[in-house]
């Protein structure tokens, strides 16, 4: 039986992961705290429910990204004695926090909304004005282009819980479309507007939420990968010399790296340091073709 050690270093690409970490949480918090605050102040003077519900949400993406930051950082460290396989999956933890923290932030605002459509208060509440719908259109460009760098950094680093930030910028740039459209249905005369935008920036949020979950929770329980991905290792390992056949191939996420199993038979005329050296090439060249793999165990059989 052969089994690997880790190699991670060599694969990694060549970046300051530790400074990466740092500016993408930096743009992160800086950018979410500064829009919070303008489309809060936007959202009161411009008299509009959907801009303060957007307010909100963007706050909720300081304490978002936070938490994607100390993720990271926590599933960089080292294996110990009691973690001897690594800390990735504290990335799914953040991941699983962060989309918590967009339900709740979903929930809240869809009962808001549904209230002020049920007590019809929106009657009596003056329109919104330019200055909300001009904060809602500097949403959209900010953070989508937050979403953009976050995903750009998220996939250099293979980090699932800057990715699951990624999308929640992403959430907030769409709740922003929801706002702007409802501001300016509001503006022309449709009073309920701004209700009904705050009540879809809900149902919006709490689809991005489910999907972060999900994907997070994945991660945590040991779910395969995908046949496509199983299906490249296999030819990887038949490719090389000796191999007669695979017997068996099993892989599991682990955060965002995976563990595989294999089992594979060789000529039973062999020599033990023959088969070994087979499973040894089979070993090497998986861990050379797929930067995913955190660790793979190859078992011999005679064939």
């Amino acid at each position: 039986m052969t089994q690997t050690t880790q190699s991670d270093s060599s694969r990694q690409p060549s970046i300051d992961k530790t400074a990466v970490t740092k500016q993408v949480a930096a743009v992160g918090v800086g950018g979410n705290v500064a829009l919070s605050a303008i489309k809060l102040i936007a959202g009161i003077m411009g008299n509009s429910t959907a801009m303060i519900s957007d307010a909100i949400h963007s706050l909720s993406d300081v304490f978002a990204t936070a938490i994607a930051f100390i993720g990271v950082r926590l599933a960089e460290r080292d294996a110990d004695a009691t973690h001897p396989y690594g800390h990735e999956r504290f990335e799914c933890v953040a991941s699983l926090m962060l989309g918590l923290i967009l339900a709740g932030t979903g929930l809240a605002i869809g009962y808001s909304s549904i209230e002020t459509i049920a007590t019809r208060s929106y009657v009596s509440a003056s329109a919104p004005t330019i200055v909300a719908l001009a904060a809602a259109v500097l949403s959209i460009v900010v953070k989508e282009g937050m979403f953009w760098y976050t995903r750009h950094w998220a996939r250099v680093l293979n980090s699932s819980a800057f990715m699951a930030d990624a999308w929640h910028h992403r959430s907030d740039a769409i709740s922003s479309v929801g706002a702007l459209l409802g501001i300016g249905a509001s503006m022309l005369g449709f009073a309920a507007g701004d209700a009904i935008a705050s009540l879809a920036i809900c149902v919006i949020i709490l689809k991005v939420a489910y999907d972060v979950m999900k994907d997070a929770l994945n991660n945590m329980t040991d779910t395969p990968c995908d046949h496509e991905f199983e299906r490249k290792i296999g030819n990887c390992i038949e490719e090389v010399p000796g191999v007669v056949r695979i017997d068996a191939l099993r892989t599991r996420k682990f955060g965002n790296r995976v563990y595989v199993d294999a089992e594979i038979a060789v000529d039973g005329q062999l020599k033990l340091i023959e088969a070994h050296e087979i499973a040894e090439a089979a070993h090497d060249a998986v861990e050379a073709g797929f930067e995913e793999v955190k660790h793979i165990m190859i078992h011999e059989n005679p064939a």
